[in-house]
């Protein structure tokens, strides 16, 4: 008999696991154009359900705007640069011009993305070595990493550190912080599973049947290894 999976359900689009309205409908990103410069102002600041930090509204010379993760210590009417050797604030840099030891988040991690690397509330990275056409950037988590120098960054820390420190205490408030951004928790095993819930399910707490799969299994059946072309420990030498 088949099952009835966690992904299937989510598949068919009901509200129970469908994103809420409106939650990634704004965009963080720099301009696409990685030789842009330009000047703008902060006109507001405010939170979106998207992220976890708080986001800055800006209002560029040429008026247009445009949004960008709030640094801690901004304010509005502070102006904010893109592509300018301006090391205030907020600003958009080439990693390459910035001095080591400046602290810089929403990182590219090839130039023109648009910014993917240390983007969460309270989050902050430094430039600790120039090298020839590479910047070696130290991660949140310590970990180095090597960039090119066309990479853009914003200057100073994320705004909303202190969000963590409160405990969450119960899973409920964890269950309604992960619905917000559509994030798909908590993740439980099969083997954990209750037998109606999943084909490794059980009092056992383990699979109890073969995870091998065929490719044309149903969909209630799909889980494990699907066609996989050999078993075991592969075999040294």
């Amino acid at each position: 008999m088949g099952k009835r999976l966690r992904q299937q359900r989510r598949g068919k689009g009901t509200k129970a696991y469908s994103k809420r309205p409106g939650t990634f409908d704004i965009s963080v990103n720099y301009p696409y154009n990685t030789k842009a410069s330009k000047e703008g102002e902060v006109t507001r600041l405010f939170n979106h359900t998207g992220h976890t930090a708080p986001l800055m509204e800006i209002e560029y010379d040429d008026f247009t705007n445009g949004n960008m993760i709030a640094p801690e210590g901004i304010k509005v009417h502070d102006k904010v640069y893109i592509g300018k050797e301006t090391f205030t604030l907020g600003s958009v840099c080439r990693i390459g011009d910035i001095p080591e030891g400046m602290p810089v988040y929403n990182i590219e991690s090839t130039p023109g993305d648009g910014g993917k690397l240390v983007r969460s509330a309270g989050s902050t990275a430094y430039i600790t070595a120039h090298l020839s056409g590479a910047t070696n950037v130290t991660l949140p988590s310590r970990a180095s990493v090597v960039l090119n120098d066309d990479c853009r960054a914003q200057l100073g820390a994320v705004a909303g550190g202190g969000m963590t420190d409160q405990p969450l205490v119960k899973a409920g408030k964890s269950h309604y912080i992960m619905h917000a951004t559509n994030r798909m928790w908590p993740k439980i095993r099969g083997v954990k599973s209750n037998p109606v819930d999943h084909p490794f399910g059980g009092k056992q707490h383990h699979k109890g049947k073969s995870s091998m799969t065929s490719r044309n299994a149903p969909p209630g059946r799909k889980v494990g290894h699907i066609a996989a072309s050999r078993t075991g420990r592969r075999k040294k030498g």
